[in-house]
């Protein structure tokens, strides 16, 4: 038995560690030169993680040296490297080389890859993650800029920032954060904001070098810090105010949210600019300690004006003004419905996944798809994507996954796929349910949204989810 990834960011080396901890063979395919997916790609200034740092790590490889509450990007890069290394998966992992192509012959997958070799697998797992295809606004004339201009994924540390005229369009996290760590560094810095969002109150202190070496010698002492029994009902109660926007929970984040606008931001002319037109937690939430104080630094502006294009000097708004910068950061995010794509991925009888997805990704508990056998996801469509650990997502993605893996490694099925009954069945479930939840009643426009206007992230609580995860429904699979 073969079994190939394809990813090597936080899920694929999830699934590397625990394939080598089987003492399968398998090969890791990364379309880049490192690992780290996400956290390679971004390096923002100011790129954090809205996870509390000691919950954002396998169960399995706690890591006792965080300094923050929230971890920055490049502390959770290094934590991935260092898990590469620890668990020596790093010799099954293939740099440099994507998959083109992937092809059910009848018994196994047939792999062409970017280099032009090839590979088969009797398994593939798809750890390609949700958000790494960067999407890019129809601003007209951004060529014509004399500045530097780039996306926040592909943030150009060769430029300089001190004491330049620097204009951020998107008020996502990504967004905040780059305003949080440049306002009183430029010479004059703009945010471009189409749409303000909600923003949670969240401080970030520093665990102290006692701490590091208390949790460093006695893991016991860093479980009791991490409490994870109430992080788990927090979780919970989070979930539940989406799914159920009329619940306490939902009221009490709404209530910190607003509250948090209200004391924070003093000008209420800036006030009521920054105040959204939709209900909190109805885009993903935005955890942040200090950008309403950023915002109101005399260097930095915000600029509520539609963007009409973009000049040789800068930015043109609506009401005629332009905007003169050095350099534009488009932080406008992914394109999310994208996952596995450019790839062709062939299944049964020609299936063609583009087919399958012509109008939108849908799988079977985020995780299989009808007529592709033998074929998994972590992290794959319709799952739970929000302010919680996509890593904790992920353990129980595999343990499921391996629970689909255990009768083609023994022998007993040559093949493992969902219905295409129960696919249908529970899409259409899913779609009802997530008619129910704040993204679908709040009143915005988010990156959640499939092109039909319905949320495509799991729409029930975290509690269904670790249910779901427990052991599949064998008379769901043929």
């Amino acid at each position: 038995m073969r079994i190939v990834v394809i990813g090597a960011g936080m899920a694929g080396i999830l699934a590397g560690i625990k394939l080598k901890a089987m003492g399968l063979e398998f090969a890791i395919y990364e379309k880049a030169d490192r690992i780290g997916g996400t956290w390679r790609e971004n390096t923002y200034p100011g790129l954090t993680c809205d996870v509390p740092s000691h919950h954002y790590t396998y169960s399995f490889a706690r890591n006792p040296d965080w300094t923050r509450h929230l971890s920055p990007g490049p502390e959770i890069q290094a934590y991935f490297e260092q898990c590469c290394d620890s668990f020596a998966i790093r010799d099954h992992i293939c740099f440099n080389t994507g998959v083109a192509k992937a092809e059910w012959d009848g018994e196994r997958w047939q792999l062409t890859l970017s280099n032009g070799r090839s590979d088969s697998a009797d398994i593939v797992i798809a750890a390609t993650g949700v958000l790494h295809h960067p999407a890019l606004p129809p601003i007209s004339g951004m060529e014509t800029f004399e500045g530097a201009l780039f996306h926040t994924a592909r943030w150009d540390h060769a430029v300089a920032l001190q004491d330049r005229r620097v204009g951020v369009i998107g008020m996502g996290s990504t967004g905040v954060q780059i305003i949080s760590a440049l306002a009183g560094v430029c010479q004059k810095l703009e945010h471009y904001v189409r749409t303000p969002q909600w923003i949670m109150p969240v401080e970030n202190g520093h665990f102290s070098k006692e701490e590091r070496v208390a949790f460093r010698n006695d893991p016991a002492t860093l479980e009791a810090a991490m409490d994870v029994e109430t992080y788990t009902s927090n979780v919970e109660a989070y979930t539940d105010g989406l799914t159920k926007p009329d619940s306490p929970g939902a009221q009490i984040w709404r209530s910190a949210c607003i509250d948090n606008l209200e004391m924070n931001v003093r000008d209420p002319v800036l006030k009521e600019a920054l105040r959204p037109d939709h209900e909190p937690m109805c885009k993903r939430l935005i955890f942040s300690p200090d950008y309403y104080e950023k915002i109101q630094h005399p260097d930095t502006r915000l600029v509520r004006a539609d963007i009409t294009g973009i000049e040789p000097e800068g930015i043109r708004t609506s009401d005629g003004e332009l905007h003169e910068l050095d350099v534009i950061a488009l932080a406008t995010g992914f394109r999310a419905d994208q996952f596995m794509r450019p790839m062709q991925i062939l299944g049964e009888n020609g299936a063609d996944l583009d087919t399958l997805w012509s109008h939108k990704p849908i799988a079977y508990l985020a995780i299989s798809m009808p007529g592709f056998p033998n074929f998994f996801m972590l992290n794959g469509p319709n799952g739970p994507v929000g302010n919680f650990s996509l890593i904790d997502i992920a353990e129980h993605q595999w343990n499921y996954i391996e629970q689909l893996m255990a009768p083609i490694l023994k022998g007993e099925k040559a093949t493992v796929a969902p219905t295409p009954d129960a696919m249908a069945r529970f899409d259409a479930e899913r779609i009802e349910a997530a008619k129910q939840t704040v993204w679908y009643t709040g009143g915005c426009q988010s990156w959640y949204l499939d092109v039909d206007g319905i949320p495509a992230s799991w729409p029930w609580n975290y509690s269904r989810f670790v249910e779901e995860m427990k052991a599949p429904k064998w008379e769901h699979f043929a």
